[in-house]
């Protein structure tokens, strides 16, 4: 049973820090703790967390900076005034992509390690066979991405099997390049984790399991079996299977705290380790995003994130494995978010946020038939660098019309243009995913520009549907221990004796109810769609796709 004092521990390796938070049964703060890689860490010599190598786009990081950030991340944690023998369980989240090489002597060390000494003296260099862990920044692999796609059939084969094309940055074609390049390293590799098993595997005094949610970002895992594909495997390098392990789901309870842990910080021996996933979707959990929901991530670039009930086949998209239920997670990059609102701020609105909001209000809804769409760096999805403004009069039927025009009259104009062309583009690609927008949607915007009411009033519009707000910063940390105590509720109902062993009595719901049920005040609607919008955007969506017809014949 659980008692009052019971607590969640959560932790998030992203890329500039490594945090955690301590969250007692009600998911109220208890104490939070982080470590800055760049400043806390000054002897990696890291910036913005990461390291660049001597090839062109070559970004890793040493692992033992990782293990000396879990050490101080711990330590600061308890002088906050956490009492980790209350942790029942714990689990984690971590940037997506990254992998990690085990040697044997690595693997024999984290099975024995010694509760007097830091971390960091015990998993040293010589814990992996690769002491430059390649991380989400990487962009070196565009030969291996080729090879991978060739090797099972093509891109189309390739993103039908794993839900995404090959990406630079996902883990197969960069454990193709170490296999290519440094045959030995690769040989002697033991198991390959992720970043966020990698920190379970800590945790845990074990190599943990990679789980199916970030096993989706390798291009090697089949996300409908749930399991490796064996064309991804084989068209990436021999005898992974065994290298990578069994993924298990999410929502896993994957051993207890090693005891290490119990030893040195006074954790629980029966303190539990939930499964630790990527950062995206451990957002989704902290968000706690259902299934008419619609996240919209508005930061330097957007994201838009959405539960599927089917995995698409969008070639620019990605289709995940839910992390906190059987469906799939869709999400959607776009480069040319807050980048490019900045930009129209400092040129339009005197480089202030309240005067870009006064002219962005100040316009109706449909902008007088003037729509812009402006990719200052080369957009994922429409592949296209560069801007089209359209007027009432611009259309296909020549390509005088269609160049559209140089600039507005005003910058009110120009304003909303830009936004309108944002959320036009960001609702058009998640209807070609997908998610299909009703009555029942509902928009929960996050990052920088959710806290502007002007741009999230035309996300209203657009997409027809009430936007909501939240006031956490960090989800993919929350999510983390929202997840470790879920997950933890399920395992002891199926444990309890007063269940069936078939259908359990107490069993909680899904986790949308579980954790909606425990925080429910955690969104804020801020944003009602107007009553003509559906009628303005609608027709506004045709629009859209033939300047992106006409970008796209002029690039070509």
């Amino acid at each position: 049973m659980q008692s009052a004092n019971e607590t969640y521990l959560g932790l998030d390796l992203s890329t500039q820090k490594l945090k955690a938070v301590l969250l007692n049964a009600n998911l109220e703060n208890v104490a939070h703790a982080e470590v800055k890689f760049d400043s806390d860490l000054p002897e990696f010599r890291t910036t913005g967390g990461v390291n660049a190598g001597t090839a062109k786009n070559e970004y890793y990081v040493q692992p033992v900076m990782w293990i000396k950030a879990i050490d101080m991340v711990l330590d600061r944690i308890v002088v906050q005034g956490a009492d980790l023998s209350t942790v029942v369980a714990l689990s984690g989240s971590a940037q997506q992509h990254g992998s990690l090489y085990w040697s044997r002597a690595g693997i024999e060390t984290l099975r024995n390690l010694d509760a007097d000494k830091f971390l960091h003296t015990q998993l040293d260099d010589s814990a992996f066979t690769v002491h430059r862990t390649p991380i989400w920044m990487d962009g070196t692999t565009g030969r291996q991405c080729e090879e991978m796609e060739a090797g099972v059939g093509g891109r189309e084969r390739m993103v039908q099997i794993t839900g995404s094309r090959c990406y630079e940055r996902f883990t197969g074609p960069q454990i193709r390049r170490i296999f290519q390049q440094r045959p030995d390293c690769y040989r002697n590799t033991e198991r390959i984790s992720l970043v966020s098993s990698f920190l379970a595997s800590i945790f845990l005094g074990d190599v943990a399991p990679i789980d199916c949610s970030d096993g989706s970002g390798m291009n090697l895992l089949d996300v409908r079996t749930r399991d490796w594909s064996d064309d991804c495997l084989a068209a990436c390098a021999p005898g992974l299977r065994a290298k990578l392990g069994e993924p298990v789901p999410a929502a896993t309870v994957i051993g207890a705290v090693g005891s290490f842990f119990v030893q040195r910080y006074n954790f629980n021996t029966g303190c539990r380790v939930v499964a630790f996933t990527g950062d995206n979707l451990s957002a989704l959990a902290g968000m706690n995003v259902g299934k008419d929901w619609l996240a919209l991530s508005l930061g330097t670039s957007d994201t838009v994130m959405m539960k599927l009930n089917a995995p698409s086949n969008l070639q620019e998209g990605h289709v995940m494995v839910h992390p906190t239920d059987d469906g799939f997670m869709g999400l959607l990059c776009f480069r040319n978010g807050s980048l490019v609102r900045d930009i129209f701020k400092r040129a339009e609105a005197n480089d202030n946020w309240e005067n870009f909001s006064e002219l962005l209000d100040s316009t109706p809804r449909g902008n007088f038939g003037n729509l812009a769409l402006h990719f200052i760096s080369k957009e994922i999805l429409p592949p296209v660098k560069g801007s089209l403004r359209w007027n009432k009069n611009s259309n296909l039927t020549s390509v005088e019309l269609a160049k559209g025009v140089l600039k507005y009259s005003s910058p009110q104009s120009e304003i909303r243009a830009l936004v309108e062309g944002q959320m036009l583009t960001r609702k058009t690609y998640a209807t070609e995913m997908g998610f299909s927008f009703g009555e029942n949607t509902k928009i929960l915007a996050t990052g920088g520009a959710s806290a502007n009411r002007s741009i999230l009033q035309v996300a209203s519009d657009v997409f027809n549907a009430p936007v909501y707000t939240q006031k956490t910063t960090e989800a993919a940390l929350i999510g983390a221990a929202f997840r470790a105590k879920y997950v933890l509720s399920v395992a002891r109902a199926k444990e309890s004796p007063c269940g069936d062993g078939k259908g359990v009595v107490n069993a909680p719901g899904p986790y949308y109810d579980f954790i909606a049920n425990l925080l429910p005040h955690s969104v804020t609607r801020v944003c009602d769609p107007s009553k003509d919008s559906e009628e303005i955007y609608g027709a506004m969506v045709e629009r859209y796709r033939a300047m992106v017809s006409f970008m796209m014949e002029q690039q070509d």
